[in-house]
């Protein structure tokens, strides 16, 4: 049951939207595509990745499983790769600041888990001093390199805030909680969506030249980020679990439930009932179906069912495709996105192989890989939404040139 456990969440891990950027195909000029809403996505990535591979760590950590030090090495890396996009808002100077700061408050999460092994409490005083400690000087830089846009109190807020997230999900898994611990992770993960609408509003706020004073929060940039928000919570809360623990299987469950409850509600927001219907059908019951077939077969060690399986997949992308195609009534062509899904199934089964091999570091490679192209769903249904939907995601807050600034992930398009 262990085993089959950690393939079933490495495998419904992946839903299929990501590379659809990819696939939509001639230049855009979106209101949900701008130089600030571009930081903003960067932002989303980064610090949502770090609360899911904190969060994952921790765990691992402390059921001390084979890829535990994988996931801390991955955390460790994710930290290395917001250096550069600081350095690129802040120059070089302030992102090794900012690099020596972030990347040492990891370690109070490994003494913490230390501390709960052993039930050292005066270990646990300790971590919670460093988590402290951590807050007044990372929201105090924040504070110093935002020029006061983002003020060391509101920093602190939002910073011990996240923290806490960590520290409370991770009690509640020790304690066997599991259903408040996947609550307070969902609770978590959208705040740090906060913590990057906080940090990216006030960096425009302080430098609106460099972003071609596109606008820091506009409905258009709202919708790519939710979308952002809800494609990879999808994916962070099929794979964050600490996998060798089968007891909270039912609760991962739940969560997962939970979240398309509310992806759906989303949906039927834009597009309404009927569709958000199909939507649900399709995502929850056709393709964790079929990925689920795929899991039996690698236990089984059945080639012959692993191949129906992929025609399963086949089969799932291009109804997915249609859907999206249909739904967006053309803005995203229904042959490109089926084209792109299967492409991200692909690489899915290739996430899912690896792990099964025990190459952890490829694994966990491909998840973080896998992690950034779930924001490609952000992009691309919101630029094709805003199109279909120009009074409800109007374009008022596009310049009327929009040149390169070299901020942001997707300058060039791709």
């Amino acid at each position: 049951m262990t085993i089959k456990r950690i393939l079933v969440m490495m495998m419904a891990a992946m839903l299929l939207v990501p590379s659809l950027t990819s696939a939509h195909n001639g230049e855009s000029h979106a209101a949900s595509k701008t130089p600030a809403s571009d930081l903003r996505a960067d932002l989303d990535q980064l610090l949502s990745e770090h609360f899911t591979l904190a969060v994952m760590t921790m765990m691992k950590q402390y059921d001390e499983v084979e890829d535990a030090e994988a996931s801390r090495a991955a955390l460790d890396q994710n930290a290395a790769d917001m250096t550069p996009a600081i350095a690129s808002v802040y120059g070089e100077e302030a992102a090794k600041q900012f690099e020596d700061i972030f990347r040492e408050h990891n370690d109070y999460t490994d003494k913490l888990v230390t501390a709960a092994k052993e039930g050292d409490e005066a270990a646990r005083t300790e971590a919670e001093q460093e988590m402290e400690a951590f807050v007044t000087e990372f929201s105090s830089f924040l504070d110093q390199a935002t020029e006061g846009n983002l003020p060391a109190e509101d920093a602190e807020e939002l910073v011990r805030a996240h923290e806490m997230d960590v520290i409370n999900t991770f009690d509640h898994y020790v304690n066997g909680e599991y259903q408040k611990a996947y609550q307070t992770f969902r609770e978590g993960f959208k705040r740090m969506y906060d913590v990057s609408k906080g940090l990216f509003g006030a960096i425009v706020t302080q430098m609106p030249d460099e972003f071609n004073n596109t606008k820091a929060d506009t409905a258009s940039a709202d919708l790519r980020s939710t979308l952002n928000r809800f494609a990879s919570e999808h994916f962070a809360l099929a794979v964050q679990k600490g996998f060798n623990n089968a007891e909270d299987f039912d609760f991962t469950t739940w969560a997962e439930g939970q979240h398309t409850e509310d992806f759906t509600a989303a949906i039927q927001s834009v597009y309404g009932k009927d569709s958000a219907s199909q939507f649900e059908k399709v995502w929850q019951q056709d393709h964790l179906d079929a990925q689920g077939d795929v899991v039996s077969a690698a236990l089984e060690e059945d080639e012959e069912a692993r191949m129906k399986a992929e025609e399963r997949l086949h089969m799932f992308a291009d109804e997915f495709g249609n859907f999206l195609g249909k739904a967006t009534e053309g803005n995203l062509p229904a042959d490109a996105a089926t084209d792109a899904v299967w492409k991200q199934e692909e690489s899915v089964l290739k996430t899912f192989d690896q792990y099964v091999a025990g190459d952890y570091e490829a694994s966990y490679e491909s998840f973080r890989g896998g992690f950034g192209y779930m924001f490609g769903v952000g992009e691309t249904l919101s630029e094709a939404i805003v199109k279909q939907m120009p009074d409800t995601y109007g374009q008022d807050d596009m310049p009327e040139a929009m040149p390169d600034t070299g901020m942001g992930r997707h300058q060039s398009g791709g």
